[in-house]
């Protein structure tokens, strides 16, 4: 099974082997949100992925 390389180009690994991903909804229309939501979404999120979502988008892993 071919890895779907369009989820797999938004994570990163990190040193500890850890998914990392951006926020999502941070492209655009963020002017009328708060700083403090602005800011947080600046931050990365870890993602903890079921074994059926890593079988089917990540099957390398």
């Amino acid at each position: 099974m071919k890895t779907n390389k369009s989820y797999s180009k938004r994570i990163r690994v990190t040193r500890t082997g850890k998914l990392v991903a951006r926020k999502p909804g941070q492209n655009h229309f963020n002017a009328k949100q708060s700083g403090n939501t602005r800011r947080s979404k600046r931050a990365a999120v870890s993602l903890v992925l079921s074994a059926r979502v890593k079988r089917r988008f990540l099957p390398g892993t």
